[in-house]
């Protein structure tokens, strides 16, 4: 585990505060507006940081990596939106079950996975209709 600094908490809790996924460059400008001197290497150091420790989850979409808050030690997966980005938990036993027996069935142990199923939310079908 990293030593926790003052720089590392304000991203935590800018992270906190957002809705959904977002950019570190995103996350940079919105505490640079709320008048948070963090230099954008130190953000994107801390993101990876606490992804790495469970206090994040992170994705990559069209090659940039995303970030959002999560609650640490909570195996979950995600619905997201393709267009808005709305963001939805899930569970998904069958998906624990066969990354166990796929793992197991080519000699692997201690299988870990990440699944993010991504399509339109239902007022994002709404609209496009």
């Amino acid at each position: 585990m990293r030593r926790n600094t003052w720089q590392r908490d304000a991203v935590r809790v800018a992270l906190g505060g957002t809705e959904g996924f977002v950019s570190a460059q995103s996350l940079h400008a919105a505490m640079h507006a709320d008048g948070t001197e963090v230099g954008l290497a130190t953000v994107y150091r801390a993101l990876a940081d606490l992804a790495t420790e469970g206090e994040a989850d992170s994705l990559q979409q069209e090659g940039e990596s995303l970030y959002r808050a999560c609650t640490p030690g909570s195996h979950h997966h995600h619905l997201i939106c393709r267009s808005c980005g709305t963001t939805v938990e899930i569970s998904a036993d069958e998906v624990e079950v066969w990354a166990r027996e796929v793992a197991a069935r080519h000699g692997f142990t201690q299988p870990e996975h990440v699944v993010d199923v991504f399509g339109l939310c239902a007022d994002c079908s709404a609209r496009a209709s």
